[in-house]
């Protein structure tokens, strides 16, 4: 393996809790106000549409359509917890701070900074989605159990989507262009994914789309979890899941060594 390559590689199984240890201290000033931001919206769509939609729709899979919809919100959270950290926060310690230039300068390869990152950002997505689940359970709709067998997941839907934002800000000039990614592929996952309505209720092409996305995998693990179902096709899922973490991550490092290595 040439130095070049190796470069965007991480060193060891380690050095990522550098990085990660680095972002949680800058985080823990300013914990509060980024909870609370992170829970704002996927708690507000849960009581205005659990209890205002769920009037109307009733029951949903056999059971209540605000019970229904807290899965999806947690799978949900940990989507766009994960997303906007990468996006916003990520990008600016990459392009505006420029705190990654400054980290090369130590023993740390770009590969190093990039799992740290997107470890530091899973695990702003496990507070968020355990704390839409933390409502959902002191609300009846279900279990504290549940909620701890459903934190792997939500910690991998995190990885998942820091890893393809990676990609995303690995080749975006400016914080411009990440509207379009909210646009074009986040806000379909929401509605075609399963989150808020049964997939069952889609045309049959809609269905196969939405087969492939991740956000349907994870809801599809975490909603049996939560309901106390029997989960399907675990292996699928997980396996889907982890292809669309690995791919991204190496796609990205090889990305950022043409914008910062060059």
């Amino acid at each position: 393996m040439d130095n070049a390559y190796a470069s965007v590689m991480p060193a060891n199984a380690y050095n990522w809790i550098a990085v990660w240890r680095r972002n949680f201290l800058a985080w823990r000033k300013v914990a509060l106000a980024s909870l609370l931001g992170n829970l704002a919206d996927p708690i507000t769509n849960l009581f205005g549409l659990g209890f205002g939609l769920g009037l109307i729709v009733g029951r949903v899979e056999g059971t209540s359509y605000i019970a229904f919809l807290a899965a999806g919100m947690v799978a949900i959270s940990a989507m766009t917890s994960a997303t906007f950290e990468t996006l916003y926060a990520a990008f600016a310690r990459m392009d505006t701070k420029r705190t990654w230039e400054a980290i090369l300068f130590t023993q740390l390869t770009l590969g190093d900074i990039v799992l740290g990152e997107l470890a530091w950002a899973a695990s702003k997505s496990v507070l968020a989605g355990t704390a839409i689940g933390i409502v959902a359970a002191t609300l009846g709709y279900t279990s504290w159990g549940s909620i701890l067998f459903a934190i792997p997941t939500i910690a991998l839907t995190g990885l998942v989507f820091s890893s393809l934002a990676m990609v995303v800000i690995s080749l975006a000039p400016t914080y411009d262009y990440f509207v379009f990614y909210h646009s074009l592929l986040l806000t379909p996952m929401v509605f075609l994914c399963g989150a808020v309505f049964p997939t069952s209720q889609l045309p049959d092409s809609f269905r196969s789309v939405a087969g492939v996305l991740p956000l349907s995998h994870s809801v599809d693990l975490i909603r049996p979890m939560m309901l106390e179902h029997s989960v399907g096709n675990v292996f699928l899922h997980v396996s889907a899941l982890c292809l669309y973490a690995v791919l991204p991550f190496f796609i990205s490092t090889l990305l950022f060594r043409r914008r910062l290595l060059r």
